[in-house]
């Protein structure tokens, strides 16, 4: 008698028909939320890879606050509406780094604990210094406060050094802070009268005048130009010259810049 055999097919068959109804069903979820999470995994990790964008923007998820000594009311900022034409003026109460006559004017619009901006800093130093007299840069205040609740105080504080120490002074507590923060709220606000000290100026009369939050609406002011400017995070820039205005946003690299003003400068 020839001996029957079962196939794998046959096996299997066999054993989900020998299931309960209720176990299939069970099987069925399972395998249905394995592939939900496999597949979902994916598509996070896409997100991610792209996140650096080399700019902190408005809409960003709100970062948790961070203790801070004498905080100062904070102004949301709007959604952009407006361009690059519609730039603020530069006057002589901004901040000037390099030949105030410069044909050609970078102003950028920061935040203090911007990761971003940290990195920019140096490339617009090299631009100033490789450009020599036909470039200067303007710094104005751009404080993303619902990722970085410190950034408003710590304009404040370049303010008052400016008001102590002239633009040196500015620039100088402006580099300083640059230098120390890691970003990302990781300042120590108290620290900022050490800082000012450290830089030239008077420690008594910085803390005074950054308690008094005399600055205050000079920075929101400066944070609302930007977003009329066109500006949707930082570090924003605008290149200048004359009524050509050309935004650059991001952290890019010195090249970018060499572009846009080799341009200008034909």
């Amino acid at each position: 008698m020839a001996e029957h055999t079962h196939s794998e097919h046959d096996t299997h068959d066999s054993w989900f028909s020998h299931m309960k109804p209720k176990t299939t069903f069970f099987l069925g979820i399972g395998s249905a939320l394995v592939i939900f999470f496999v597949v979902g995994f994916f598509i996070l990790l896409g997100i991610m890879l792209k996140g650096d964008s080399g700019e902190d923007k408005i809409a960003d998820k709100k970062a948790a606050p961070t203790a801070q000594a004498n905080p100062t009311p904070q102004a949301e900022a709007p959604a952009p509406s407006a361009g690059a034409e519609d730039l603020p003026p530069v006057t002589d109460a901004d901040w000037t780094r390099g030949e105030k006559d410069a044909p050609v004017t970078i102003v950028e619009y920061s935040d203090l604990e911007c990761p971003f901006c940290k990195r920019l800093h140096p490339t617009l130093k090299q631009v100033i210094a490789e450009y020599n007299g036909k470039v200067n840069w303007v710094y104005r205040h751009f404080p993303l406060v619902n990722l970085h609740s410190q950034a408003t105080k710590e304009a404040e504080a370049t303010e008052c050094a400016g008001e102590l120490g002239g633009s040196d002074g500015f620039w100088k507590l402006l580099d300083k802070i640059y230098e120390v923060t890691p970003a990302n709220n990781g300042l120590d606000l108290a620290k900022l009268p050490d800082y000012a000290q450290e830089v030239g100026l008077d420690k008594e009369a910085f803390t005074a005048c950054l308690e008094s939050g005399k600055y205050t609406q000079k920075v929101q002011d400066q944070a609302q130009g930007a977003v009329l400017a066109g500006g949707a995070g930082t570090p924003y820039n605008v290149v200048v010259k004359g009524d050509t205005k050309i935004p650059v946003s991001g952290a890019v690299p010195f090249e970018n810049f060499k572009n846009v003003i080799d341009s200008l400068l034909e």
